[in-house]
């Protein structure tokens, strides 16, 4: 029997876990109604990992679902042990699960001297012994080009757009808060049957953003500001004013993954934003859960279940977004 159709009849899932977000993997875990996988994921005293599969996995169909969210080197460092523990336990075949990508955002080299990290991630998940990858709205959609194994690449956006939905979205706008937002802002824009506008940016330094004009109507209109992550929070905080003193009505956001760094909860409490929207691909930090009501947490995990599902079963991924 060859791999493919080995594949096809195995009896069950497995999934794993690492430390990075164990809630959204429990979550995942009740919409596909099996238990979570039982592994000690911990530390030896000099800080080393230490991994440990306390079932038997050979010849099962594993799944290992960790963002590499921060902390971020020990969030990869686990998946590759995990993935590499896995392979030696002769499991048929085993997918990378990383509802957040960390290191997309070297994804081409912009200057002299400087490395392509998400190049060297891929190129790490794929030595450690994975067989696939499954990831939720990249950075840079042409990573998936990285991998010499199976890419699925999930959106959020069924999710985001049906949260926006309980509103009236007759006076609404959607924003992209760049020129190269633009294709999943129209994404959003066609599903939700709104205008789509675009913030012109330029980015001066790693955390200094200029913003020049707006191209496209948001006078007396609501906005929704559509982005695939918020890190310090810049962009969004500076597209956020620009739309104000255009005449935006409220201003919205949305973005998968709330990375949420440095000072940016501190710039989204400042900013002209009445509520922000984000899934928990990313566990909210701390500080993040200072914006209080202001921000609202999206779950992913029924749309990462059915994309599991379907990959154990070899059907279409696709179809999942063409059926919205």
């Amino acid at each position: 029997m060859d791999e493919k159709n080995r594949i096809e009849t195995l009896n069950d899932i497995k999934i794993f876990t690492g430390n990075s977000n164990r809630a959204l993997v429990e979550r995942v875990c009740d919409y596909l109604s099996i238990p979570l996988g039982n592994a000690t994921v911990g530390r030896f005293p000099d800080g080393e990992i230490d991994v440990k599969v306390d079932e038997d996995v050979r010849g099962a169909d594993i799944f290992i679902i960790q963002p590499t969210c921060p902390p971020v080197n020990d969030s990869l460092a686990e998946l590759l042990i995990l993935i590499d523990c896995f392979k030696r336990a002769s499991s048929a075949r085993i997918t990378a699960v990383l509802p957040y990508y960390g290191y997309a955002r070297k994804d081409r080299k912009d200057e002299g001297r400087v490395p392509i990290t998400a190049k060297l991630v891929a190129n790490l998940i794929t030595k450690a012994g994975a067989d696939r990858l499954l990831t939720m709205d990249l950075h840079a959609a042409q990573i998936q080009g990285f991998f010499d194994i199976p890419v699925d690449h999930l959106l959020a956006f069924p999710v985001i757009s049906d949260y926006f939905r309980e509103n009236d979205l007759s006076d609404f706008v959607v924003v992209s808060p760049d020129v190269g937002g633009i294709k999943i802002a129209r994404l959003y824009s066609n599903h939700l049957h709104m205008r789509l506008a675009v913030v012109d940016k330029r980015r001066m330094g790693p955390e200094e953003i200029e913003v020049g004009f707006v191209i496209g109507d948001v006078e007396g209109r609501n906005a929704i500001i559509i982005d695939d992550l918020i890190a310090t929070g810049g962009s969004i905080c500076q597209a956020a004013r620009v739309l104000k003193e255009k005449g935006a009505k409220d201003i919205y956001v949305a973005a998968t993954h709330p990375v949420l760094c440095g000072v940016a909860v501190e710039k989204l409490k400042e900013a002209p934003i009445k509520k922000i929207a984000v899934t928990d691909t990313i566990p909210l930090s701390k500080d993040a859960k200072g914006l209080g009501s202001r921000i609202k947490v999206l779950t992913v995990s029924n749309l990462l279940g059915e994309a599991i599902k379907r990959i154990h079963t070899n059907t279409s991924i696709s179809s999942m977004f063409t059926e919205q």
